[in-house]
């Protein structure tokens, strides 16, 4: 039988909290440690005047199934008068951009590493037909040592588990990581999160980012339009496999886009085997990742882009792009 959601109401935090770790659209994270058992936590606090208790307890109700070792796991939730807590396992690493600038040495076959983790997690979300619809490399966190380090998926408040093939999700913030269907106000599909993979991808591999232009609006047509390159001076040392491996999840059609469990058998993405010595050997230029993360760190992702019309489609794209209705 499933565990319905609850909340516990306190009234002062259960943990000692340390300066806030992370700042999000609803939310701030704080690394904090229990008061009892002294272990240390994530406790992301959901401000209530941003967010509904329903929307909130959505993404409860998906973390309190969810069990993986490449998925944060759900520890404890309680609510304040201002905010909704849920207590997170801690992701001693950090986020994995960050770890990958600290650390440095980045090769392509880390990075094949890197992906195998979040594949694995989208894989297991994927049967059992939730799509997490917000991958991103801030969503992507790193625990233990810099010899074996695990990556773990996090941040589960866009997450719904697809019912029918008629879900539309509204796109919040910077479209830097959403699907051509998504920018366009259409139906969202399990492969939705594979288009962000292929832009996680990219950006590990080059620390820019392919899609993105001055506006919101420019870079939700250059999604639209599949319209990105492979820079010489940015992609230098990059295998052709790893290039082919993001042509193979950045496809227009998501019927396309290959799921999680066939993306794991890729032959770039073996580790230890003949089929992954494609991969380049050299190390990767990590300096652009360093603006790529200051960059993303001062965006703001309240508002939603095109809210008069997205819920009828995104007029004004469709309008450019006829071939795509």
């Amino acid at each position: 039988q499933r565990k319905r959601a609850s909340w516990k109401t306190v009234t002062g935090s259960p943990e000692t909290a340390w300066p806030i770790k992370f700042l999000g659209r609803f939310s701030v994270v704080k690394r904090c440690d229990q008061r009892g058992t002294k272990r240390t936590v994530a406790v992301k606090h959901v401000n209530k005047k941003l967010m509904r208790r329903d929307r909130v307890t959505q993404e409860l109700n998906l973390l309190q199934r969810l069990q993986h070792p490449h998925i944060v796991s759900l520890i404890d939730t309680y609510e304040t008068p201002a905010s909704y807590a849920l207590v997170m396992e801690m992701a001693d690493q950090g986020r994995l951009l960050d770890y990958i600038v600290s650390w440095g040495n980045l090769t392509e076959e880390k990075v094949a590493c890197y992906l195998r983790d979040i594949l694995e997690a989208l894989h297991y979300l994927h049967n059992s037909r939730i799509v997490h619809l917000d991958v991103k490399p801030e969503n992507m966190l790193v625990t233990g040592t810099s010899g074996q380090p695990t990556v773990k998926l996090t941040d589960f408040g866009d997450a719904v588990q697809l019912n029918s093939a008629h879900y539309v999700h509204p796109l919040l913030g910077s479209p830097e990581f959403a699907s051509p269907e998504l920018v366009l106000g259409e139906p969202v599909s399990l492969n939705s999160d594979m288009w962000s993979l292929g832009v996680v991808t990219y950006v590990l591999l080059s620390g820019a980012s392919p899609f993105l232009d001055e506006s919101a609006e420019e870079t939700c047509l250059n999604i639209c339009q599949l319209d990105f390159s492979f820079p010489r001076d940015y992609f230098q040392g990059v295998s052709q496999a790893a290039r082919d491996f993001i042509c193979l999840l950045l496809r227009t059609d998501p019927g396309r886009r290959p799921p999680a469990g066939l993306c794991l058998q890729e032959p770039w993405l073996q580790v230890g085997t003949a089929e992954g010595r494609a991969r380049a050997e050299g190390c990767l230029d990590t300096s652009r990742l360093i603006s790529f993360i200051d960059r993303r760190k001062h965006q703001t992702d309240a508002r939603q882009v095109n809210q008069s019309s997205h819920n009828s489609k995104n007029c004004w794209l469709h309008f450019l792009l006829p071939s795509l209705d």
